[in-house]
């Protein structure tokens, strides 16, 4: 794919995560969607915080294709260096984490990721756009383009900060309002609940080397290069 057509294909995408951002942020005239989103808003739910690191990522990507074809490659390699790390450590596992638990929980038992009473408030093709869709965007994007890695340690430290995070801001939610984001949680025992975190998290970073993995077949080796010990 030519650098014009890359980057109308982030622009593209880019516009279609901003429709997502803003069709979720519009209360639509329905109580029971704003009820939903009592006490943390949308962004206690990881479905909703994916849709906006994905439109910060596909941001990134169209303003380096922009500025790259205009500066060229050498004034925009901070950039660049951002927008892999951003892709390699959050934005693709964080897509597909997303995409297995939905569908896996799903299908084992709707009622306990997405109630059937959500059904009223989110159409069919949100559910899909949000949660099947999100998966494709990811794999095209390294098929796309060569991303390159952090070492492990940087990346995997990264990671393991955003999942502690997210999993400290739901712990603090439950414990100033008594609910859980997602009905699954409330049906554990503590133990339970600190051995779906840990499983969570190690499915996530298997999805992390997974995505290197790909990366490393497609394109080569691309990992950051380790600094000379002097």
């Amino acid at each position: 794919m030519t650098g014009t057509a890359t980057c109308m294909y982030h622009f593209l995408v880019l516009s279609w995560y901003v429709f997502l951002n803003d069709y979720t942020s519009q209360p639509g005239g329905n109580p029971k969607k704003s009820q939903l989103f009592l006490n943390g808003g949308q962004w206690k739910y990881l479905t909703f915080l994916n849709l906006l690191l994905q439109a910060i990522f596909y941001g990134v990507a169209c303003l380096e294709d922009v500025l790259r074809r205009i500066k060229g490659e050498k004034d925009t390699k901070f950039l660049t260096a951002f927008r892999d790390l951003l892709f390699t450590t959050l934005a693709f596992p964080t897509s597909t984490f997303v995409f297995l638990s939905f569908w896996i929980l799903f299908l084992y038992d709707q009622e306990l990721v997405f109630p059937k009473a959500l059904e009223g408030i989110f159409p069919g093709w949100f559910n899909h756009a949000v949660h099947t869709s999100i998966l494709p965007f990811s794999l095209v994007e390294i098929a796309l383009r060569p991303h390159c890695y952090p070492r492990k340690k940087t990346g995997l430290t990264l990671l393991a900060a955003a999942s502690l995070a997210y999993i400290g801001r739901t712990l603090w939610l439950y414990s100033e309002t008594g609910t859980w984001v997602y009905p699954v949680f409330a049906k554990l025992s503590p133990v339970g609940l600190a051995a779906f975190f840990s499983v969570c998290y190690i499915v996530t970073v298997g999805i992390y080397l997974l995505g290197e993995q790909l990366d490393h077949w497609k394109w080569g080796d691309m990992r950051e290069p380790r600094k000379k010990r002097k």
